[in-house]
């Protein structure tokens, strides 16, 4: 990997505030609105109260709008020549990948820490442990969606692949239960989506697997659920790059 290219990239990223807008801000105002604001905010629910549970899900959510923009530049860059470019240098792909890691990792942490600092100004409550695992599941997870970035980016070769990803994560975040808590036969769909899995584990130290319905999800299901949608996407992601260089 190359440090000064890495630098470069991150300036390039975080000098684009419409989608830093996206990214970090947005998710924070969605946490005052949706948890800072409300009266039950200090209603306790597993080892904390509701401002974390919702805390915790805005968190989520501008994390994996950071990483799937990414994983949609990076693809889309490299089919529009930029990977012929990077050839001609001694960056490697290994460290092509690893600097796009990096970056979307450090990216991903902005909409978590602002998140996260707002929570405790505004009495988000929870367990030590809750409050350390739930951001480390957020960040560490949210890799995940940089695959789901990377398989949207070649499977659609266009810029609005990007909006397209992006655009459906939103659809994914109200189906994964991180905006509005589902019930009966919408909690069912849910449990089958690529947020569900993601939030309920980050949510997971604070809640105990309990849903606001009072019935309680094992350990294991989110756990299943993150790896079987790491798997689609991987392969998918896998599949494109491949076919788009068969196509070269």
């Amino acid at each position: 990997m190359n440090p000064t290219y890495t630098l470069l990239e991150m300036r390039r990223i975080t000098r684009n505030y419409t989608n830093m807008f996206f990214t970090a801000v947005l998710p924070a105002f969605f946490y005052i609105i949706f948890g800072a604001a409300t009266d039950y905010k200090n209603e306790n629910i597993g080892n904390g109260n509701v401002a974390m549970y919702i805390m915790i899900g805005m968190a989520a959510y501008g994390a994996v709008i950071a990483t799937t923009n990414i994983g949609g530049n990076a693809a889309l860059e490299r089919q529009q020549g930029w990977g012929r470019q990077l050839g001609l240098t001694p960056l490697t792909d290994a460290g092509y990948i690893g600097m796009k890691a990096v970056i979307a990792m450090t990216v991903a942490a902005i909409p978590i820490a602002l998140v996260y600092v707002l929570g405790v100004l505004t009495g988000a409550k929870g367990s030590p442990m809750a409050w350390l695992v739930s951001a480390v599941v957020c960040l560490l997870a949210s890799s995940i969606f940089a695959l789901y970035g990377l398989l949207v980016g070649t499977a659609l070769p266009s810029e609005a692949a990007v909006g397209a990803a992006s655009g459906s994560i939103v659809i994914f975040a109200f189906l994964g239960n991180l905006f509005i808590p589902l019930s009966g036969v919408m909690l069912t769909i849910a449990k089958f989506t690529p947020l569900y899995g993601y939030a309920g584990l980050a949510r997971y130290p604070l809640t105990e697997g309990y849903l606001v319905d009072g019935t309680q999800d094992p350990l294991w299901l989110p756990l299943l659920n993150v790896l079987v949608w790491f798997a689609i996407f991987g392969i998918g992601a896998v599949y494109f790059v491949r076919r788009g260089r068969e196509r070269q």
